[in-house]
This record gives structure tokens, C-alpha cells and sequence, in this order.
């Protein structure tokens, strides 16, 4: 090592302590807006599920989708890293409920039933009725006179039941009713608007279009459709506060917009109205 003189060496000096100071300066950079505990102190965890495009894990490991993409801004603002845990749907709950992981991502919907055993965040998005048809179709009374699916456990099954009698047909999953709407054995399927998105960006649907579907008094579904949310423990209850403070800057500031349109929806999802619960 060559020879250093005093004056090298205060300059050294000088230059480590600038560096020392740039670095705290930038630990100091992010200032949480809340105070709040976590299963993992200065992380989040979360429990991911696997719907395309709510939420998913990429080949990275990241956590992905309309939901994660939301959840990591939330982190973001709170100055969290995120730990993602891929989980199965059925399973998800059950790890929030345990203490395993914070909240969990998956377009959950926000249920009077789910209520009473967790938590839920405000509204970040609704899970919209979409119509697929070759037409186009866009209104419920496009519907009349057609042979329509529609997949079970949806909450506008009921109305269009009653609408439409035996012209509708059940199928327990989409890919099922998308394949006999492009062999034509029904004219237009119901379903949710972002399955439909996807199942289009994948070329899975020729050359049916998908519509959210426009407000109509006899399908309650397309007035007050579903609302999603993150589910999180009874117990944390500062959580809570934090996530519903970043929800509402986030619808105002246009986060959400932004991240509906990133994954090819038209944005109206972010349009919530008030908190309801689905009964």
C-alpha cells in the first residue's frame, strides 16, 4: 500500500463520512404514515393465491396481479418489503386467520360471512359482469331470446335465472361454457368481466368480445357488483387503518385506475361506491 499523508488522509476521512451521512440520510428517506405490527416486523407478508390477473407469483418469485400490484404499492408507502407466500385458494384464509402471512391477495370478495371471522380492508376494485358475444353485446336485454351460460356461484345467477328460465345454461367452470360459446352451442356467455379480459390478451376467445356489462334494475349484479378486498385478522386493527388510508389515496391519486388498465381492463372497476358487504 503506497504512503498516505495527512492531508490524503483527512480528505479520505472527509469522503467516508459523506458517504456514512448520504447513507443514513437515505435509510431515513421512507417514513412510514402509520404504525402498525406485522407477522414479520418491516415486512409484509402476503398469502397469494393463483388468479390470473388478481394475483399470481411470476418465475421471480414477485408477487403479481391487480391485487399484489396494490398490495406492494400499500407496502411501498409504509416502507415494507414484501415477503410472498404462494398459496392455494382453499388455504389462503387459513393463513392470514394463523397468523401465517398479513393479508392475502385473490379478488376477495367482500362477504357478510367472511366478515364475522376477519377482517376486511375498503374496497379496491369490483368484480364486474362481463358479456361475451361475437355481437358485442353490452346490455342485459341483448340476452333475451338467446341461449346463455353462465358459470355456478356467481352473484347474478339468480336474476338472470329468473330473466331467462331455461335459456340459461350452468357450467361449473369458464373454460367449459367459453368452449361451447366458440362452437356455437350457446350465443353469449356471463362471466366476470376480468376472466374475459385474460382469456382474449390469450387468444382463447376467436373472435368473441368481451363488455362489461351496463347497469340494468332486473340483474342486481351489474348496479352493485361485488366488491374485493384484503382480508386481514381481527386483531390487527392498526393494519387495518393503514391499509384503508392507502386504499383511499390510492383511488385518489389514480393508483388503481393505473394498475386496472396495466393488465388491459378499462378502469371503471375502481369505481367502487361505498363499502357494502355482500350478503
Amino acid at each position: 500500500m503506497p504512503k498516505t499523508t495527512t492531508t490524503t488522509r483527512f480528505l479520505l476521512a472527509g469522503i467516508a463520512g459523506l458517504a456514512l451521512s448520504a447513507g443514513v440520510a437515505s435509510a431515513q428517506e421512507c417514513t412510514p404514515k402509520h404504525q402498525f405490527t406485522t407477522v414479520e416486523a418491516g415486512t409484509l407478508t402476503v398469502a397469494v393465491t393463483t388468479y390470473v390477473p388478481h394475483s399470481f407469483v411470476d418465475d421471480s418469485g414477485n408477487m403479481k396481479g391487480i391485487d399484489g400490484d396494490i398490495a406492494a404499492e400499500f407496502a411501498k408507502r409504509e416502507c415494507l418489503k414484501v415477503k410472498a407466500v404462494a398459496v392455494d385458494p382453499a388455504a389462503a384464509i387459513q393463513y392470514v386467520l394463523s397468523g401465517q402471512a398479513d393479508i392475502t391477495t385473490g379478488d376477495w370478495y367482500r362477504t357478510a360471512e367472511r366478515a364475522k371471522v376477519m377482517s376486511l380492508s375498503a374496497p379496491i376494485y369490483t368484480d364486474q359482469m362481463g358479456i361475451y358475444s361475437k355481437e358485442g353485446f353490452k346490455n342485459v336485454s341483448d340476452l333475451e331470446g338467446k341461449q346463455v351460460g353462465t358459470v355456478q356461484g356467481y352473484l347474478w345467477v339468480a336474476d338472470l335465472k329468473a330473466m331467462l328460465g331455461g335459456s340459461l345454461k350452468l357450467y361449473p367452470n369458464s373454460v367449459n361454457m367459453q368452449q361451447d360459446l366458440s362452437s356455437g352451442r350457446i350465443d353469449v356467455a356471463v362471466d366476470g368481466y376480468s376472466t374475459g379480459v385474460v382469456a382474449a390478451q390469450k387468444g382463447a376467445l376467436g373472435d368473441v368480445k368481451v363488455n362489461v356489462a351496463a347497469p340494468d334494475e332486473r340483474v342486481k349484479a351489474t348496479k352493485e357488483a361485488a366488491q374485493a378486498a384484503f382480508p386481514y385478522s381481527l386483531n390487527a386493527k392498526e393494519l387495518g387503518v393503514a391499509l384503508d388510508a392507502a386504499i383511499a389515496e390510492m383511488h385518489a391519486d389514480g393508483t388503481i385506475v393505473t394498475i386496472l388498465k396495466s393488465y388491459g381492463l378499462d378502469g371503471t372497476a375502481a369505481d367502487t361506491g361505498a363499502p357494502r358487504l355482500v350478503e
